[in-house]
């Protein structure tokens, strides 16, 4: 593929992983950590230079990360993915781990899509609003929006989580989307601002998962570079 025209593989055998350690990266090398896979990360850095170069655009068109290339997928045929949410459930049905069976499957599926369309999203915009260029914006109801959706969301968690380790039941795909995302609200200095501390299942949970060598070692890869 033309991707390797600027991020050659030095191993085209093995699972080929293009991202950045942000929470959509992360969540794709903790499960590739969690389950044994051997990969090759490349870096993908966030500006327009790499993720709309050409070469990216030829595997992820949305000009996002992760992406990944494996080339034992289906059949046996090389198989490119794009969106973090895709190829987690692409990786634990490969490899028969990170889901559960039956009904649990679907339970864990739920809760992975509950945070591909709610919770990433509106803890993004909450970030932009509080910390980035959109804090400049004298329009409160943006910020204000963003935050009430934040920690209703996390309320919901919160719930979910009551009596429970893992929000589905056992550990799957689902707690690996969603840490990441509850651990960038460090990222945006919104601890304080979400109330954090009102949620009193949620550190646990945090920290549950990040005693997990896989979750780790994932959560820097690819390293970022040096300043």
């Amino acid at each position: 593929m033309k991707i390797n025209d600027r991020w050659p593989a030095e191993d085209p055998s093995i699972l080929q992983l293009y991202s950045f350690p942000t929470p959509n990266g992360k969540k794709v090398s903790i499960a590739l950590e969690e389950i044994g896979l051997p990969y090759e990360p490349h870096l993908v850095l966030l500006g327009d230079e790499h993720v709309r170069s050409p070469e990216f655009l030829s595997l992820s068109p949305n000009n996002k990360i992760p992406a990944i290339i494996d080339p034992d997928g289906p059949g046996g045929k090389p198989l490119g993915l794009f969106e973090s949410g895709a190829i987690l459930i692409y990786l634990a049905e490969k490899t028969g781990q990170l889901l559960p069976e039956g009904a649990g499957k679907h339970e864990a599926i739920k809760w992975l899509m509950w945070q591909m369309g709610g919770l990433g999203p509106m803890l993004g915009q909450l970030g932009y609003f509080h910390k980035f260029a959109g804090k400049d914006i004298e329009d409160p109801r943006p910020r204000e929006r963003f935050l009430g959706e934040a920690k209703r969301l996390l309320n919901v968690l919160n719930g979910a989580l009551e009596g429970r380790d893992w929000v589905a039941g056992t550990y799957s795909v689902a707690d690996i989307a969603i840490v990441p995302w509850i651990q960038a609200l460090d990222f945006y200095d919104a601890k304080d601002l979400v109330g954090w501390d009102d949620f009193a299942n949620l550190q646990p949970y945090v920290d549950r998962f990040m005693e997990r060598p896989a979750a780790q070692k994932g959560s820097d890869i690819p390293a970022r570079p040096e300043s």
